[in-house]
C-alpha cells in the first residue's frame, strides 16, 4: 500500500486527480464502452435492450416486488421500534434545520422531471388501458389514480429512506465516509476498503448514472414536445439530441462556474415555478372536484396498498407490470444514491423516527396532490370530450401535458412555464447527479478537481442521448430496470448492515463530541471538560495532535506489544494513524484515529465543501475494528490516548476470545 492510498483509504489524491482508482476507472470505462457501442450499433443495442427487459421482467420481476415491499416494511419497522429514538449524529446533536425548513427541502427532493412528464400521461394511460378490466369507465378512472399513487407513493420513498438513512447514520453517527460502502462496515469491517467495497460503489455509480440518464431522457422528450407546441419545432430524434447537447452544456457551465448560490437559487426557483404551475391548474380547473378527488384518492390508495404491494400478476401475466411498476421500482432504486444522499445531508441531528416519518409523509402528500390536480383534470377533459387525451398519450406521451394546458385559460403561458420548469430540472438534476457520482468515485473526497464533476455531467447527457437513439422511451425503461438489479441486492445488505449497527447501539459507546466527559478522560476538572466540549479546533490543530501526541502514543503501545511476542504495525499518514494487531484465527485488532471535519449540510449541493471553513470544525475521532461508534479524543494527552487504546484492546480480546 503506497503513501497516497494510506492517506485516504477510499481515495487517491494528486495535483490533477482525486479518485478511488478501481471505482472511477471501472465506472468510467463501463459507461464510455456502453455509450460507444450503443452509438455505433443502435439497431443491435435496441434488440439487446428489448431482450434484456423481457428477461429481467420474466425472471426477476418477483424479486423487485418482494424487495421493495421489504424496504417499506423495514422503514416502518425502524420508525416504530426502539431504534426510532437513535439520532443521526452524536447523542447531543440537534437538527441543523427547523421542521419548516426541513419539510421544504424534502418537498424539493420530491420534485423532478418525472412529475412533469407523468403527471398527465400516467393517469390517462391507466384510465385508457388498465392492467385488468375495461378502460374509459368511472371505475377505470378511480383505479388509474390508485395505480398512479402506488407508483409515486410510500414505496418510492421507502427506497430512498433505506439509502439515505444508512448514509446519514454511518456518516454522522459512526464517522465513516459518506459513501454507500460504509453501510456494510458492520458486516465485513475494514474490507469495505477492498474489492467488495469497490464493487458496491461501482454498482451505485452505474445505477445513479442510468437513473440520471433516464430522467434527462424523459426531460428532453418533454422539452421537445413543449417547443413543438409553442414554436412548431419538429419533434424528432435529431432535435432531441441537439436539445440534450444544449441543456447538458448549460449544466456543464453550472458545474464549471463554481457558483454555489446560483445552484441554490435555481433549485429554489424550481419549487416556486412548480407551485405556480400547480396552483394555476388547480384554480383554472375544477377546483372543488379536484379537492374532493384528492381526499377520495388517498382513501382508495390506502385501501388497496397492501394488495398492490405484492401484486405480480402470476395468474394473469401481462406486459403492464414491466412497463410500469417494475420500471418505476428500477428507476427509484437507480436514483436512490442521489436522493438518499440529499436527504441524508439535510437530516443530521434528526432521530430515525423523525427521519422516516417525515420522508414518508411530506413529499408523498405533495406528490399525491400534484398527480390529483394534473391527472384528474386530464381524465375529466377526456371524459367530457374537450380533448382526446387518451389518443394523444397513445401517439406521443410527452405532448399530452401541453394539450391539456392548452385547453385552460392562458394555456400558452402555462405551457411555456412547464417547459422552462423541465429545463431547470434538467440542469439541476445533471449538476447534482454529477456531484453524487463524483463523491462516490472519489471516496467522498473533500475537494476533487472540477474536471471530474464535469466529466460525469457530460457522461449523463451522453448516456441519455444514446438511449434515445437506441430505443427511445423503451430503452430508458430498460436502462432503469437493468441498472437497478445489482444495486437492489446491495440495498438488502445495506438493510442488514444498518440493523446490525443499530443492535450494537446498546453495547458500544456513541460518538461523543464531549470527549473529555467520557470515562477515559482521567479526572479532568469541569472547566477542562467544558473547554473540550465548546472549543472548535482547526484542521491544523488536529493534525498536529495526531503527529505530536496520538502517533507517539500508538508507537509506545506497539513497542510494548512487540516485547510480548505480538506483531503490531503503526500506519501513519497526515490525517490518520492506525495501530493494527493481526491475529491469524481471530482477525485483526485495529485502533484508528483520524481527522474528521464536521460541517452543516447545505440545501444545494456544495460546489466545494472544503472551502466552507466557516461551517466546519475538526476533531480527532477513534474507531476500532469492533464496529463501535467513533468517539472523540481531541485534546487527550499521551497517557489518556494510551489508556483509551488499552481499554478498547481489552474489550477486543474479551469479545474475540483471545487468550
Amino acid at each position: 500500500m503506497d503513501d497516497l492510498t494510506v492517506q485516504n483509504p477510499l481515495g487517491r489524491r494528486g495535483p490533477r486527480m482525486q479518485v478511488n482508482p478501481p471505482v472511477f476507472f471501472t465506472s468510467a470505462g463501463l459507461t464510455l464502452a456502453f455509450a460507444g457501442l450503443s452509438a455505433l450499433f443502435p439497431a443491435e443495442a435496441k434488440s439487446i435492450f428489448d431482450a434484456l427487459q423481457a428477461g429481467i421482467v420474466r425472471e426477476f420481476g418477483w424479486f423487485y416486488i418482494a424487495s421493495v415491499a421489504g424496504f417499506l416494511g423495514f422503514a416502518i419497522f425502524l420508525m416504530l421500534s426502539r431504534y426510532g429514538d437513535v439520532k443521526l449524529g452524536p447523542d447531543d446533536s440537534e437538527p441543523d434545520y427547523s421542521y419548516l425548513s426541513w419539510f421544504a427541502m424534502l418537498f424539493s427532493a420530491g420534485m423532478g422531471i418525472g412529475l412533469i412528464f407523468f403527471g398527465v400521461a400516467e393517469p390517462i394511460q391507466h384510465y385508457a388501458s388498465p392492467p385488468v378490466g375495461e378502460g374509459k369507465t368511472i371505475e377505470a378512472a378511480q383505479r388509474a389514480m390508485v395505480l398512479t399513487f402506488f407508483h409515486w407513493g410510500v414505496h418510492a420513498w421507502a427506497i430512498y429512506i433505506v439509502v439515505g438513512l444508512a448514509l446519514a447514520y454511518f456518516a454522522f453517527r459512526r464517522g465513516l465516509p459518506l459513501t454507500v460502502r460504509s453501510a456494510l462496515h458492520p458486516l465485513i469491517g475494514d474490507r469495505i476498503n477492498g474489492p467488495i467495497g469497490h464493487a458496491i460503489d461501482i454498482f451505485a455509480v452505474l445505477g445513479t448514472i442510468f437513473g440520471v440518464a433516464t430522467s434527462l431522457g424523459l426531460g428532453v422528450l418533454q422539452v421537445n414536445a413543449g417547443f413543438t407546441h409553442l414554436f412548431g419545432i419538429p419533434n424528432n430524434i435529431v432535435v432531441q439530441i441537439i436539445l440534450i447537447a444544449a441543456i447538458t452544456g448549460c449544466a456543464t457551465l453550472s458545474v464549471a462556474s463554481g457558483l454555489d448560490k446560483g445552484v441554490k437559487v435555481l433549485s429554489e426557483l424550481n419549487i416556486v415555478l412548480a407551485v405556480l404551475l400547480l396552483v394555476f391548474v388547480l384554480v383554472t380547473g375544477s377546483t372543488v372536484f379536484l379537492l374532493q378527488a384528492f381526499v377520495q384518492n388517498i382513501g382508495a390508495y390506502l385501501g388497496a396498498v397492501v394488495e398492490r404491494t405484492l401484486q405480480t400478476y402470476a395468474y394473469r401475466p401481462n406486459d403492464w407490470l414491466g412497463s410500469w411498476t417494475l420500471f418505476y421500482w428500477g428507476w427509484w432504486i437507480a436514483w436512490s444514491p442521489f436522493v438518499g444522499m440529499f436527504i441524508a445531508r439535510i437530516s443530521r441531528g434528526r432521530t430515525i423516527r423523525e427521519f422516516v416519518s417525515g420522508v414518508l409523509l411530506v413529499p408523498v402528500l405533495f406528490t399525491f396532490f400534484w398527480m390529483t390536480v394534473f391527472g384528474n383534470t386530464a381524465i375529466e377533459m377526456d371524459r367530457s370530450g374537450a380533448v382526446a387525451l387518451t389518443q394523444i398519450v397513445k401517439d406521443n406521451m410527452p405532448v399530452a401535458l401541453f394539450e391539456m394546458l392548452g385547453h385552460l385559460p392562458l394555456g400558452t403561458i402555462a405551457s411555456g412555464l412547464a417547459t422552462l420548469l423541465v429545463i431547470f430540472f434538467f440542469v439541476t438534476s445533471a449538476d447534482s447527479g454529477a456531484l453524487v457520482i463524483d463523491m462516490i468515485t472519489s471516496g467522498a473526497a473533500d475537494d476533487p478537481p472540477l474536471w471530474q464533476r464535469v466529466f460525469w455531467a457530460i457522461s449523463g447527457g451522453t448516456i441519455a442521448a444514446v438511449l434515445l437513439v437506441a430505443g427511445g422511451l423503451d430503452a430508458l425503461q430498460t436502462a432503469a430496470i437493468a441498472s437497478a438489479l445489482p444495486f437492489s441486492v446491495v440495498m438488502i445488505f445495506i438493510c442488514y448492515g444498518l440493523l446490525r449497527a443499530l443492535q450494537m447501539e446498546g453495547r458500544s459507546g456513541g460518538l461523543d463530541l464531549s470527549s473529555a466527559a467520557a470515562g477515559a478522560s482521567g479526572g479532568l476538572s469541569w472547566q477542562e471538560r467544558l473547554a473540550a466540549i465548546t472549543h472548535s479546533y482547526r484542521k491544523e490543530d488536529v493534525t498536529a495532535f495526531l503527529e505530536g501526541t496520538a502517533a507517539p502514543a500508538l508507537e509506545a503501545v506497539a513497542e510494548q506489544m512487540r516485547e510480548s511476542g505480538l506483531s503490531p504495525e503503526v500506519v501513519r499518514s497526515p490525517e490518520r494513524v492506525d495501530l493494527i494487531v493481526p491475529y491469524s484465527d481471530r482477525g485483526a485488532f485495529r485502533y484508528g484515529i483520524r481527522v474528521r471535519g464536521l460541517r452543516t449540510p447545505s440545501f444545494a449541493w456544495a460546489e466545494n465543501p472544503s472551502k466552507a471553513s466557516g461551517e466546519r470544525h475538526y476533531r480527532a475521532l477513534v474507531q476500532t475494528s469492533e464496529g463501535d461508534r467513533p468517539h472523540d479524543v481531541t485534546g487527550y494527552n499521551r497517557e489518556r490516548v494510551i489508556n483509551d487504546l488499552v481499554k478498547r484492546y481489552a474489550q477486543f480480546r474479551a469479545v474475540r476470545g483471545v487468550s
